[in-house]
C-alpha cells in the first residue's frame, strides 16, 4: 500500500513540482522537491532504525548448547506461596560443561540425594535455537522423566519440567539462596 503511494502520488507530486520549477522559474518549487526527497530519505532511515530497535528488544534469545551450562533453581516468579517455596527448597540442578547433569533433592541447603545424567541438544540446523535433551541414569527422579520445554524470553530463558506429582515446575538459572522467612 505504501509503495503505491510512493509510485503514484509522491512521484507525481515531485514531477509536477519539477515541471512547475522549469516552466515558471520560481525556486520555491525546487526547494519543495528537495524537502520531499529529504523527507522520504529521512523517513526510510528512521523506520530502519526503529525496526532494528524493536527487534533488539522483542526477539527471543537464540540458545546454543553453552547457554544451558550453569546452576538452576525453581523460578518462584510464576507461582507464589508455600508450594513454590517448598519446591525451591527441595529441588535444584546444575549442568556442567562436560555435559553432565546433577539433579539435587535437598532440604534447604543440605543435599539429600543426587541424580546423575547427561545432556544433548538438538541439531542447530534443525531449529534456530537448540533444544535440551536429557538422558538420566537409572533410577531417575519423576521430574526428569521427559525432556524440558524451553521458554525463551528476550534476555533469558526458563526450563519447564513436567512432573506427574507437581505438574509443571519452572527452573531458571541462578544460585540457590536461603529464603527469608
Amino acid at each position: 500500500m505504501i509503495s503505491l503511494f510512493l509510485i503514484f502520488i509522491f512521484a507525481t507530486l515531485v514531477l509536477l513540482l519539477l515541471l512547475a520549477r522549469w516552466v515558471t522559474g520560481v525556486k520555491i518549487f525546487g526547494k519543495l522537491v528537495g524537502f520531499f526527497l529529504l523527507s522520504l530519505i529521512g523517513s526510510v532511515f528512521l523506520l530502519t532504525i526503529l525496526y532494528i530497535l524493536i527487534h533488539i528488544f522483542t526477539d527471543q534469545k537464540v540458545l546454543s548448547k553453552k547457554d544451558y551450562y550453569g546452576e538452576y533453581i525453581v523460578n518462584r516468579n510464576y507461582f507464589h506461596g508455600k508450594q513454590a517455596d517448598w519446591q525451591y527448597e527441595n529441588f535444584r540442578f546444575e549442568i556442567k560443561e562436560n555435559d553432565s547433569l546433577y539433579f539435587y533433592v535437598t532440604n534447604k541447603e543440605k543435599i539429600l540425594k543426587t541424580y546423575h545424567g547427561t545432556i544433548l541438544t538438538t541439531n542447530p540446523r534443525q531449529y534456530p535455537s537448540v533444544r535440551l535433551i536429557i538422558k538420566m541414569n537409572e533410577p531417575y527422579h519423576h521430574m526428569l522423566s521427559t525432556n524440558p520445554t524451553t521458554f525463551r524470553g528476550v534476555w533469558d530463558f526458563d526450563l519447564i519440567f513436567y512432573s506427574p506429582k507437581f505438574n509443571n515446575v519452572y527452573f531458571k538459572k541462578g544460585k540457590w539462596k536461603p529464603l527469608n522467612e
